[in-house]
């Protein structure tokens, strides 16, 4: 009964038309306040100076708890397995680790050739920063380890420093040398990118990521994709082509392999094209399975190991590379590489493409990580994760890895398969030690094209973010924009070079968009104390008499002469002619002010000279015609001085009649308006060319008689206006106010400019 009466009310207010509904409403919330600039603001609500946190000062601070906060922020291994809740995740990570690790297998075979280098490095790669992450990572879900788009990238860097030799299927002492070159450069190239992320990481750069949006990235992937797609042809067609590096280089790999075509024995090439179907057919047909199949699965089939299994054992069977000349992979090494050091001859050389690969790796890495956090409901650390990515890189070039990152296809197993922390990662990198230290040396008989066909396959994810373009277009053009010119610089400029252009493309075109941003006359919706543009909202209107401007970004330096403009041209009156008409009027005003001097002067100097003859008069004459004099004689006598100071004291009237410099007087059109609400909201910083253009407008304005106000300014912003001596005589804090809408009462109870204010302002 109770519940029937508590809800009742509520349902009665809910069939209630809207209008009643407000007015109930209106009822229980109501508030009355008076109007409010900035000086009473500050007074009100006692505003201060904001406490300033000194993050340098917690960093100098040596204690033990510091240290033990410090070993557990870079440590997070230390936080989250002593609390492993061992009954209910440990199952589902040990399904989850071997499901990776069978993907790693084949991935880290076949990206190795991507990066140029000999597939047993792929192994090498797939445990060390595997191991690495499982210490130092945040997020529990991302799969480290080889990466199509970070091998296709260090394949570049060692293409160009190293280039491999035209015919890959002899094994001479050339080849192991050039094997070992590229390995060196890769390796190096690994500790630069490790260095960059750590350095980063442990500065808290790891906001750096943000100037790389989301339309950037997945046009760079897309790309890289298709990088990719051509630089496996010569594995699926069995060609042996000429290294290309730098800008055009894919280009030049399309021609050269339409050029050699036709060259090629058709055995090895319909050898080759047919292995390289088989494996792409069987592993989309197995992929397709586990996509129908996935409620039923407890985990997904291993079609990549289960192909290279096939694969391998009907190469050996049948003799693919002594019958048909079909590359294989070759000789694996069994066991574990000692650590060696990294060549600093080449750091120079290294440096640009390790930043960018360091870059394109962490966003990869940052933006799954916090797509499977939020899924999952918990924190991912971006600064920590720069650490363990770096750490894992770094300690991986040592034991002669290349650049890793994060795999979107092994992730989203590892998530789905009941991966919940990184012992999924931590098994997953033990299958592949005994792989490499046991099993590596049975799959030297495995054809190179199966790599390239799981390598190929593999792209589909990526390449389907083609379909970017039409949604991209319906949604933003702007972002559409970013996505095609970061696509085609990564195609035309290689990936490094691309990466470069596309970051300062999409830079160029937040500073456009800002140049350019939307401004609008606001008008007030009716019975509120709401204004909206009166372009868009049909009920807004404008105050009678006030003119209400906003635009919807901060003006700095590159738009303020833009803001500017389009105020005056907004408001609907050439400020500019205006001022410049009434000049005009008060130089001439000036001149004829001159003329009327010069001409009182003349007057002076004329009764000046009168006087002396009048006097000169009356001294020789007689007493006795002086008094026979009549009155209107002696009258005539003073007549010239008189009419001088008359003639003076009407010219000094005159001169004060002329001076009056008002529009009106001077015959100028006044504006429809007397008060400008100048809406800051949107403002985040001022500079110093901002606040020169503020000044400017108060100065131009009340040229016009026209008084400014400002409103809605934040505190941040209100403490750069004071830091930047923005206010003075002529501009208080009386003339910025707490909402346009106390501006545009006050406006309207002060037609006129406020008498503490003076009309003109210094021009700056």
């Amino acid at each position: 009964m109770g519940l029937a009466d508590a809800s009742g009310p509520r349902d009665t207010q809910a069939l209630l038309p809207t209008t009643q509904a407000m007015e109930l409403r209106k009822r229980d919330y109501h508030m009355e306040r008076p109007l409010l600039n900035q000086e009473q603001l500050e007074e009100l609500g006692h505003r201060g100076s904001a406490p300033r946190t000194h993050q340098w000062q917690t960093w100098l601070q040596c204690s033990r708890a510091r240290a033990h906060a410090l070993l557990l922020q870079h440590l997070p291994i230390l936080v989250w397995l002593p609390r492993y809740p061992v009954r209910d995740w440990l199952l589902g990570d040990l399904l989850s680790g071997l499901s990776v690790a069978i993907m790693q297998l084949p991935q880290g075979l076949a990206y190795a050739l991507l990066a140029g280098l000999p597939p047993v490095f792929g192994l090498y790669s797939s445990f060390y920063p595997v191991f690495i992450y499982f210490l130092f990572g945040t997020s529990r879900h991302i799969s480290v380890g080889t990466f199509a788009v970070m091998s296709v990238m260090v394949g570049s860097v060692t293409e160009s420093l190293a280039p491999q030799a035209l015919n890959d299927s002899t094994i001479n002492e050339t080849a192991r040398d050039g094997d070992a070159a590229r390995v060196q450069v890769a390796s190096t190239l690994s500790v630069l990118v490790g260095l960059f992320q750590v350095g980063l990481g442990l500065v808290h750069f790891g906001f750096v990521v943000t100037y790389l949006s989301e339309p950037l990235v997945r046009g760079y992937t897309t790309a890289a994709a298709v990088q990719v797609f051509v630089s496996q042809l010569k594995y699926v067609f069995g060609l042996h082509l000429s290294s290309h590096s730098g800008p055009l280089s894919l280009i030049y790999t399309v021609l050269e392999v339409c050029w050699k075509l036709p060259q090629s024995k058709v055995g090895t090439m319909v050898s080759t094209m047919v292995t390289a179907a088989v494996a792409g057919v069987v592993l989309v047909l197995v992929k397709l399975l586990n996509d129908k199949l996935q409620q039923q699965l407890p985990m997904p089939i291993p079609g990549e190991l289960l192909t290279l299994i096939g694969a391998t054992s009907i190469s050996y069977g049948v003799g693919l590379k002594h019958r048909f000349e079909v590359d294989v992979v070759g000789n694996i090494p069994t066991g574990l590489v000692p650590p060696v050091a990294p060549n600093s001859q080449l750091f120079s050389k290294l440096m640009g493409s390790a930043f960018a690969i360091a870059l394109v790796g962490f966003a990869i890495a940052i933006s799954l990580g916090k797509i499977f956090a939020l899924r999952h409901g918990y924190r991912v650390d971006s600064n920590q994760e720069l650490v363990a990515l770096g750490l894992s890189n770094l300690i991986g070039g040592i034991f002669q890895c290349f650049p890793v990152s994060c795999s979107m296809s092994r992730s989203l197993v590892q998530e789905s398969t009941g991966g919940n922390s990184q012992v999924a990662g931590a098994v997953s990198s033990l299958f592949i030690l005994l792989i490499i230290v046991k099993l590596g040396e049975l799959f030297r008989c495995l054809p190179k094209a199966v790599l390239a066909a799981i390598v190929i396959v593999n792209l589909k994810g990526m390449l389907g973010q083609l379909s970017d373009v039409c949604s991209l277009w319906k949604a933003n053009r702007a972002d559409l924009l970013i996505w095609l010119v970061t696509f085609m610089a990564t195609i035309l400029l290689n990936l490094d070079l691309g990466l470069v252009a596309a970051v300062i493309f999409s830079l160029l075109l937040v500073v456009v968009r800002t140049q350019r941003p939307h401004y609008s006359i606001l008008g007030q919706v009716p019975d509120t104390d709401i204004y909206r543009d009166v372009a868009e909202y049909s009920e807004a209107k404008e105050v009678p008499g006030v003119k209400v401007f906003r635009s919807s970004a901060t003006v700095y330096f590159a738009n303020a002469e833009f803001y500017s403009d389009a105020l005056k041209q907004r408001c609907g009156v050439d400020v500019d002619l205006l001022i410049s008409q009434k000049k005009k009027l008060l130089k001439k005003q000036e001149q004829l002010k001159l003329k009327q001097l010069q001409k009182d002067k003349k007057l002076q100097k004329q009764a000046a000279s009168s006087k002396d003859t009048s006097v000169s008069i009356n001294v020789n004459s007689s007493l006795e015609d002086m008094r026979s004099n009549n009155v209107e004689d002696c009258k005539a006598m003073v007549s010239p001085e008189d009419r001088m100071e008359d003639a003076t004291a009407s010219g000094q009237e005159d001169s004060k009649a002329l001076d009056v410099s008002t529009l009106k007087a001077l015959g100028l059109p006044q504006p429809d308006f007397h008060s400008l609400i100048l809406d800051l909201s949107a403002l985040s910083f001022v500079d110093t060319v901002c606040l020169k253009s503020l000044k400017n407008i108060f100065r131009d304005f009340r040229e016009i008689e026209v008084e400014v106000y400002m409103a809605a300014c934040h505190s941040p912003v209100v403490s750069q206006l004071e830091a930047g001596h923005f206010f003075d005589a002529s501009v208080t804090k009386k003339h910025l106010f707490a909402s346009v809408h106390d501006a545009v009462t006050f406006a309207l109870q002060h037609p006129r400019p406020v008498p503490d204010s003076p009309v003109s302002v210094t021009r700056l």
